[in-house]
């Protein structure tokens, strides 16, 4: 059996990838700091599971890293682990670059020495796979998309943070030839999304009666990656990139933010209207810009495709509708989160 060292396996894109990862049959160690966007309610399933194993820890606590790596002894690490939502970045940027940035450093020096230590076949089919954001390229005009060799641009404290660990694991396989792997992916959606983000956050205030904040003209473009698509692609790139290759990861599903918030409008009306029959078009409210909003962001994942032979399974009209009766359904999942570190209040104007 193959065992996984996932670091924020309690996330949201790390948390679909080990409940996937532990069906498939790999042994997954899990370890998460636990902050607010952490959530142990999406591992319930595997509690009592010996394939999965959960650590309360910081990544960039070299010892606990390095008394797991010696224990477990995996076969790959595959690094979630990462402050993530651009407008609490604005609001305080110094937690971002602790974890996004020391904390990286902090694992690839254990993960480099564990590394070094292996031997034969282990050391050869060893591999740490970063998984990074589209958002580290910058802002696109209308035409365009960004590729792997686009130069990178970041525009928040979010994404300049994750470039700076993207530098770091691109620069510790030059230097010290650790067998890295890295990924850049588009906006992910699907089950357990806290609901700070754009599409659980209008599901959220949409059942709830309350305005459904759209920043600025609404027409910033994104494209969407549904959640499992993006997990299928990070195994695909495991098992069979070339190591020091970065891969773009994207769902070739452009989408203006005012789009995809009609779309969820729609979605709710047919499945829970309204009990005054009003579309819930009515509770779209235009508010102040982000700032430094990035306007255009559009992934070019050909590299992936051929190369590896990866594409999305999911369009958008999938995927949204998959999201929208799984949050229907799993209510519960949404109120404990919401009775917790997060109130549905907007962040991220201090600038």
């Amino acid at each position: 059996m193959a065992t996984w060292l996932v670091t924020g396996g309690a996330g949201f894109i790390g948390g679909n990838f080990v409940l996937e990862a532990v069906a498939r049959g790999i042994k997954v160690v899990n370890l998460d700091a636990l902050t607010y966007a952490g959530n142990l309610d999406t591992l319930a399933s595997l509690e009592g599971n010996p394939d999965h194993v959960f650590v309360h820890g910081d990544i960039g606590d070299r010892a606990l890293v390095s008394r797991l790596l010696a224990e477990h002894r995996p076969d790959a690490v595959l690094n979630f682990a990462a402050e993530s939502h651009v407008d609490r970045s604005i609001d305080g940027p110094a937690a971002f670059v602790q974890t996004n940035v020391v904390g990286t450093l902090g694992l690839l020096e254990a993960v480099r020495d564990y590394w070094k230590r292996l031997e034969g076949g282990a050391k050869q089919d060893f591999r740490f796979l970063h998984v990074s954001t589209d958002e580290v390229y910058g802002t696109l005009g209308e035409t365009g998309k960004f590729t792997e060799t686009t130069p990178y641009a970041p525009n928040s404290p979010y994404s300049a943070s994750k470039a700076a660990s993207d530098h770091l694991v691109r620069a510790f396989h030059h230097t010290y030839g650790l067998p890295v792997l890295t990924t850049n992916c588009s906006n992910n959606y699907g089950p357990y999304h806290f609901p700070e983000k754009l599409i659980p956050l209008v599901i959220a205030k949409a059942l709830a009666g309350e305005p459904l904040p759209v920043y600025g003209d609404g027409r910033q473009v994104r494209d969407w990656l549904y959640v499992s698509d993006h997990c299928e692609a990070i195994r695909t790139v495991l098992a069979k990139g070339r190591v020091g290759e970065t891969y773009n990861v994207g769902g070739n599903a452009e989408k203006q933010n005012i789009e995809v918030v009609r779309t969820i409008c729609r979605l709710l009306d047919q499945r829970r209207p309204r009990e005054d029959g009003q579309p819930r078009e009515v509770q779209i409210t235009h508010v102040a810009d982000r700032p430094g909003h990035d306007r255009r962001y559009a992934i070019d994942a050909s590299k992936l495709k051929n190369e590896l032979g990866w594409e999305p399974k999911y369009t958008f009209e999938q995927g949204i509708a998959a999201t929208v009766d799984w949050y229907l359904e799993h209510q519960d999942w949404v109120n404990r989160v919401l009775d917790g570190s997060y109130r549905l209040e907007r962040i991220g104007t201090a600038a």
